[in-house]
């Protein structure tokens, strides 16, 4: 069972694919977790990654595709939750030979959808711990000490610089003029479901369960 989400930085795809993944018993492949590890590890491709991060830019679909095949490849084979990729149709049709290769078809695909200044707000009350990269929500899902992470307390949370208001801003730029193409593209392929991102975790939960279940 393999199943995308797709969404624009800041509609909560992190949250809810790590409760899906529970629900459905898959493993959540989070993109943006592995490279922002290679990046704190200050590999040689964690810096290059960093300077399209730092810009709001997308890292380059080669990278993306070396990473999520060897992740795939080497998992348990109760299937795969993507979160937030592909994002381009190069990294889509790489996704496809990675399947090939796996003998595994793509069972469905979920884009959430929310208007540009619920994620500007969003974004800027996120935070994010240092140390195990836990992300917390100054608003919906604060910290039990204000500015600290519950897990490690002498560790002080920060505003990644991606969450910059400016930078989100371009970051949806640039989603919808790169990724909002795949819509299209998985909704001529009969996979796509659109979901209403806005509201409560749970409620978006539903949504999106509902949506991949009918799949």
């Amino acid at each position: 069972m393999i199943f995308i989400l797709l969404g624009p930085p800041g509609v909560g795809k992190g949250t809810q694919a790590r409760l899906l993944a529970e629900r459905f018993g898959v493993e959540s492949v989070a993109t943006g977790d592995m490279i922002r590890a290679e990046v704190s590890n200050d590999t040689e491709l964690g810096r290059e990654a960093r300077s399209f991060m730092d810009a709001g830019d997308l890292v380059p679909d080669d990278v993306i595709l070396r990473m999520v095949g060897a992740r795939m490849q080497n998992g348990k084979g109760g299937g795969f939750l993507l979160d937030g990729f592909p994002r381009t149709l190069a990294q889509a049709e790489g996704l496809d030979r990675i399947l090939s290769k796996i003998g595994k078809p793509l069972n469905g695909v979920v884009s959430l959808r929310v208007p540009e200044e619920n994620v500007v707000e969003r974004l800027g009350n996120r935070r994010v711990c240092p140390v195990c990269s836990r992300v917390y929500n100054l608003t919906s899902q604060p910290p039990r000490t204000p500015g600290r992470c519950d897990d490690h307390p002498d560790a002080e949370l920060i505003l990644r610089t991606d969450d910059a208001p400016d930078t989100v801003r371009h970051r949806f730029s640039v989603y919808n003029a790169q990724t909002r193409p795949l819509v299209d593209w998985y909704r001529s392929r009969g996979l796509l479901r659109e979901i209403n991102g806005t509201g409560s975790v749970d409620d978006v939960l539903g949504r999106v369960e509902a949506a991949l279940r009918s799949s």
